[in-house]
């Protein structure tokens, strides 16, 4: 249950209330730093820093130094229902002591003499572990051991080997697979509309930021570039046109030399042909 002094802080952002509402919600030993967090949530690492500062002066986080075994320094983090509530005593582990080395007297460097201080070491008694982390009100982070991500499946085909070769073009465009595998997609989409592999290339790398300007999400920048600049699809090819009808032009008659206008420069005007008609009926015509 989330409690109102969280919910309607007066002086939390609305990032910090969302962060602190999701961190309650995790189980104890989940990983709430800010690369975590950056993965997990749309905001942008700087964004996220900030309001876990917020919960740290609210109260919510406290965040504490401790020694792990072999001299190792960790820093793990408590989130509290109750803002100023104390950090349970159990929760942070105890210092595990180094061993105390055995040391042999360099007269007796012999077998027998070596075997009764090797036989103390075996029975001195070994420090106890430390306790586990517990508790409903805590979420612990080791920063010094991570959990171990799981593999995930690589991606394949032209889509996602375009996306893999862009860190040879440039080595911030760098993708993790699991961004590979959702800019797939668009990628797809740009290969469908008759896009070659060099021409997406180009508009993905194309007035990219100077060297030493880092690019801090190189996916979100290339999502934008596929999304905005997305060409149209080829039109449909083009279907033959109709003959284009020959207008009238003028000729000379063969028959009587008089000019008219006409598509066919064989025939003759029309006083030509009724003549010719004429004369063509009377040639078949009977005699009595």
């Amino acid at each position: 249950m989330v409690g109102n002094h969280l919910a309607q802080h007066p002086r939390l952002s609305a990032v910090a209330i969302g962060l602190g509402v999701h961190i309650q919600s995790l189980p104890d030993g989940a990983s709430v730093g800010v690369k975590a967090l950056a993965l997990r949530f749309t905001e942008g690492e700087t964004t996220i820093a900030r309001a876990l500062n917020e919960l740290v002066a609210a109260g919510y986080l406290v965040r504490r130094r401790v020694r792990l075994a072999g001299g190792r320094i960790a820093t793990r983090t408590f989130f509290h229902e109750q803002p100023g509530a104390p950090v349970p005593v159990a929760a942070v582990p105890a210092s595990v002591p180094a061993p105390v080395p055995v040391r042999v007297d360099a007269s007796a460097a012999s077998t027998a003499a070596v075997a009764p201080a090797r036989s103390a070491a075996r029975e001195a008694p070994r420090p106890a572990a430390p306790p586990p982390v517990s508790g409903t009100a805590a979420v612990a982070l080791a920063r010094a051991c991570p959990p171990v991500p799981e593999q995930e499946p690589v991606p394949s085909g032209p889509a996602a080997d375009l996306l893999a070769r862009l860190r040879l073009a440039d080595s911030r465009l760098l993708l993790p697979v699991r961004d590979v595998r959702r800019l797939v997609p668009a990628v797809d989409m740009w290969l469908a509309r008759s896009a070659t592999a060099d021409q997406v290339t180009r508009t993905l790398t194309a007035g990219l930021p100077p060297d030493p300007v880092p690019i801090h999400h190189p996916a979100r920048f290339l999502e934008h570039r596929l999304s905005t600049l997305l060409p149209p699809p080829l039109p449909a090819t083009p279907s033959e046109e109709p003959p284009v009808e020959r207008a009238a032009s003028l000729v000379n008659c063969d028959g009587c030399d008089r000019a008219f206008r006409t598509r066919d420069p064989r025939v003759r005007c029309a006083d030509c042909r009724a003549e010719q008609d004429c004369q063509g009926r009377e040639e078949g015509s009977p005699s009595w």
